[in-house]
């Protein structure tokens, strides 16, 4: 395990205990939470993007605010719903949002999870093509945003146009070098994992996936990112891929962390189903002293295989306590893990 990041979805409510009660307070929490993440060395500020919900949405904006207040930390999504994206559109705020950061993005895109509304995707304008379904369409329009992002130009030039133009076709602008190769996929199944790898994308597995095989998630898991570096290797890629797993990790030092996450912890995958035919599993969570979680997370074979471990956070318990959460894990787990 190389990268240590934390994923927040940014949660609020007007609750009395909630400290993030409005989107400005979810908004501008994230992005101190993200400086303070910097701050105590961890590697990767990441966001979740859902539509219709009192949760972090279009995640450039907060991206590059974070950006702007950040100097090493990579800046990344987990992930945005490409059912929703105008790939163009999405092009041009990923390169300005790379740009101010310094290059440090890490998108994380995907054909999507189970929202809020019923096809939430249509009132954005988009619908799938004759033969596809809403996830086709996902895909499509993540192919579209990758090869955008090459930065070959393909649009006819004006002959009389406003300002002068560089000769040939035209890209879209701004452009950021580098930023194809930070681009993710976050897969639910061996099956678009295989699929990512052939595209060149990373790979994100997160808490949830298709149940494929009966085993615990972790296992599970560990057998999809094998069948992805396999999938990139016939690809021909040159580069090594990044891969990441997320997890629900709390180190109990005090008395605050025993009173939030000591009592009840979900210490076993779940099955339930995404809809009539998808049977998915859900993974545990982790919360106990630190020797113990160590002693447990060296049995996680996915945590082992993968490069990256993202953690998610409550974010509605404040700036103050995740930073606390964060700086836990890095001092009194993570370096027993081989982290740095």
């Amino acid at each position: 395990m190389k990268k240590i990041g934390f994923l927040s979805f940014g949660h609020w409510t007007p609750s009395p205990q909630s400290r993030a009660q409005s989107a400005a307070d979810a908004l501008l929490q994230s992005i101190d939470l993200a400086v303070e993440a910097e701050r105590v060395g961890m590697d990767g500020a990441y966001f979740r993007v859902h539509h219709f919900a009192q949760q972090l949405a279009s995640p450039f904006p907060l991206l590059a605010a974070v950006g702007g207040k950040t100097r090493k930390i990579e800046i990344g999504t987990a992930v945005i719903d490409m059912r929703y994206e105008n790939p163009h559109y999405m092009a041009e705020d990923a390169g300005a949002a790379d740009l101010i950061s310094g290059g440090r993005l890490q998108l994380g895109i995907s054909r999507g999870s189970p929202e809020q509304v019923i096809d939430g995707w249509r009132y954005f304008g988009y619908r799938p093509i004759e033969g596809e379904d809403d996830a086709d369409m996902g895909r499509r329009h993540a192919e579209e945003f990758l090869e955008l992002l090459r930065g070959k130009g393909f649009a006819q030039a004006n002959p009389r146009p406003m300002f002068p133009n560089p000769p040939g076709l035209l890209r879209l602008e701004p452009y950021s070098a580098g930023l194809r190769d930070r681009i993710w996929w976050g897969s639910a199944s061996n099956a678009t994992a295989a699929w990512a790898a052939k595209l060149g994308m990373n790979l994100q597995s997160s808490t949830l996936k298709f149940d494929e095989s009966g085993e615990p998630l972790h296992i599970q898991q560990a057998a999809q990112i094998r069948a992805f570096r396999a999938a990139w290797k016939e690809a021909g890629h040159t580069r090594s891929p990044r891969i990441s797993v997320s997890r629900s990790i709390f180190a109990l030092l005090d008395d605050r962390d025993r009173g939030y996450f000591g009592r009840g912890s979900q210490e076993e995958d779940k099955i339930g189903f995404l809809d009539e035919n998808t049977r998915a599993i859900f993974g545990r969570s982790y919360a106990a002293e630190p020797d113990l979680l160590i002693e447990q997370l060296r049995k996680d074979e996915a945590i082992a295989e993968a490069d990256t471990l993202l953690l998610t956070i409550p974010n509605q318990l404040g700036v103050s306590y995740n930073a606390h959460v964060i700086e836990a894990i890095l001092t009194t787990v993570a370096p027993a893990l081989g982290w740095r």
